[in-house]
C-alpha cells in the first residue's frame, strides 16, 4: 500500500506550502498511515475540504479529492456520500473553517448523522489569513485583530456535537500521533458520523498555544466509557486539561445515507444509474 497515497516525489505533484513546524505535517502523515492501514485505496477515499491551511490537503494526498468554498466542505461531503455511498468520504478544516464560516452545516450534519469522517484542525487561530482571533481562540488573547485582547468565550464544538446525539466525538493532540492515528482509524471505520478535533500549533501566528502548551493542557482520558454520554458532556466541558480521546460513541443511528427515499429499495449508488430519459423529459414537459 506505501506507493497507493500522495507521495512527495511524485511527479507533477504539488509543493507543500504549510510553514515548517506547522502541525498539519503530522496531521497529514498520520491521515495516509491510518488509510493505508485500513487498506483504503485512493479510489476508495474522497478527501473534502474548505479554505484555510487544513484545505490545502487534498492536494497533498493521492485520493480523489474537492476543494470547495469556505465553510462548505461539509454539505459536499455529505453530498458525496449519498451519491457513492462506498467511497469513504473524509471531510478536513480548520477550526474558522468549520465553526465560523461553516458553523450552520456543523450543526445540521449533527442532527444528519452521514457516514463520513470530520477532522477539525484546531490551532485556535485563524493561519491562513494571518493571525485573527477564531471561534476558538481563548478568551484574553492578543491577536491582529483584537490587540487588546479576545472578549468572546470560544465554542466548545466537542459539548455541542455530544449534546446534539452525534455517534461519534473525539479530540486528540498532533503531539500524540499514536493516539491520532488510533482515533481517525476508529473514526473512519465508525458507521455514521465520526468528528475528531485536532489540535496542532500554529508555529507562526500562534505564540500561546504551543506544543509545550497541549502538552501541558491536555490529558489522554482513562476507564471512560464512551457510550455514557452525561460523562461524555462533562468531559467535553472540562477545559482546564482537555480530556484526549473518544468521548462519546452510539451505534444506535441511523445514517444520513440510509433514511433517503433513493436507497429505500434500490441500494445501487446514486452514480451507477442510469436515468430515464424519457421520464426524465416528461417530468420537465408536466413542469410547463
Amino acid at each position: 500500500m506505501s506507493n497507493l497515497l500522495y507521495d512527495s516525489q511524485r511527479p507533477g505533484s504539488q509543493e507543500i506550502s504549510w510553514c515548517p513546524g506547522c502541525g498539519d505535517f503530522a496531521i497529514l502523515e498520520v491521515l495516509k498511515k491510518s488509510l493505508e492501514n485500513l487498506n483504503k485505496t485512493p479510489q476508495q477515499t474522497a478527501i473534502i475540504s474548505g479554505i484555510g491551511q487544513a484545505g490545502k490537503l487534498p492536494h497533498y494526498i493521492h485520493s480523489n479529492g474537492f476543494h470547495t468554498l469556505h465553510g462548505r466542505a461539509l454539505p459536499i461531503a455529505t453530498g458525496v456520500k449519498g451519491a457513492n455511498p462506498e467511497l469513504t468520504v473524509v471531510a478536513v478544516g480548520g477550526d474558522g473553517d468549520m465553526y465560523a464560516e461553516g458553523g450552520n452545516h456543523f450543526l445540521h450534519m449533527l442532527r444528519r448523522n452521514p457516514d463520513i469522517t470530520v477532522l477539525v484542525h484546531n490551532n485556535q487561530i485563524y493561519g491562513l489569513t494571518k493571525g485573527q482571533g477564531s471561534p476558538t481562540t481563548l478568551e484574553g488573547m492578543k491577536t491582529t485583530t483584537q490587540p487588546r485582547g479576545v472578549t468572546e468565550e470560544p465554542i466548545n464544538a466537542m459539548a455541542i456535537a455530544i449534546a446534539q446525539n452525534a455517534s461519534f466525538v473525539a479530540r486528540s493532540f498532533i503531539g500524540h500521533k499514536e493516539l491520532t492515528q488510533d482515533l481517525i482509524e476508529q473514526a473512519v471505520e465508525h458507521k455514521g458520523l465520526a468528528v475528531v478535533e485536532i489540535f496542532q500549533p500554529c508555529v507562526s501566528f500562534n505564540k500561546l498555544n504551543t506544543y509545550a502548551w497541549y502538552k501541558e493542557h491536555c490529558r489522554i482520558i482513562e476507564d471512560h466509557d464512551p457510550s455514557d454520554r452525561a460523562a461524555a458532556l462533562a468531559l467535553a466541558l472540562d477545559t482546564e486539561r482537555y480530556p484526549l480521546g473518544i468521548l462519546y460513541r452510539s451505534n444506535d443511528k441511523k445514517t444520513y445515507e440510509e433514511q433517503q427515499a433513493a436507497y429505500q429499495r434500490n441500494n445501487t449508488p446514486l452514480w451507477q444509474r442510469k436515468v430515464d430519459q424519457e421520464a426524465l423529459r416528461q417530468l420537465l414537459d408536466s413542469k410547463k
